[in-house]
């Protein structure tokens, strides 16, 4: 089993998830997206161990273990795989840090967001 970031994460890149993950398996493109390859975090489907770490840090509530994805989001999976079968455009992600190292403060969004981003695709 793997973790799978759902398009809800699509233009939203907390980042939460990559300061958590013990094994760096959430990457970023490398280039600008595209329709194939969305402006979103991805999680490599052989390299993450399902510890579900990533999980509860995404605030957008975008990321799923594999088998509990929400139909509407059936077809995330494959575009995950991208940084697997795609290695050369994708780097692992980053966060965002300031001069002295701390990371960088984050606005989160509030629930009537995460909701009406859930509401845009289609997602209960």
């Amino acid at each position: 089993m793997a973790y799978i970031i759902t398009r809800l994460c699509i233009d939203c890149l907390d980042k939460g998830c990559v300061e958590v993950c013990p094994v760096d398996c959430i990457y970023q493109q490398r280039g600008d997206a595209s329709a194939d390859q969305p402006n979103m975090l991805y999680i490599h489907p052989t390299e993450c161990i399902s510890c579900s770490a990533c999980e509860p840090e995404c605030p957008w509530k975008a990321i799923y273990e594999d088998r509990e994805v929400p139909a509407v989001f059936a077809d995330d999976a494959a575009i995950n795989a991208l940084c697997e079968q795609q290695p050369s455009q994708f780097a692992v992600a980053t966060v965002a840090r300031d001069s002295e190292g701390r990371l960088l403060a984050k606005i989160k969004p509030s629930s009537q967001q995460v909701d009406s981003n859930r509401a845009k695709w289609g997602a209960k």
